[in-house]
């Protein structure tokens, strides 16, 4: 998997943009957070997928490197 050459959180806190090969890719925290892999978002197996309402105020608190998973 590639590495990022830059990662920048808004100063509003809800949107994330990474870069790769110079073209960056912004995501909205309510998109991440919608999207997300966890089990809390996507159930423990094939249709148990949890519909995520409510999340248009979501901010990401931080950014934190944790490694070859995640």
């Amino acid at each position: 998997m590639k590495t990022p050459s830059d990662i920048k959180l808004s100063k509003d806190k809800k949107k994330l943009t990474i870069t790769f090969d110079e073209i960056e890719y912004p995501m909205s925290s309510e998109f991440l957070r919608v999207y997300s892999p966890s089990a809390e978002v996507q159930g423990h197996g094939p249709g148990q997928e949890i519909l995520q309402l409510n999340k248009q105020n979501v901010e990401i608190e931080k950014l934190k490197p944790t490694g070859n998973y995640a």
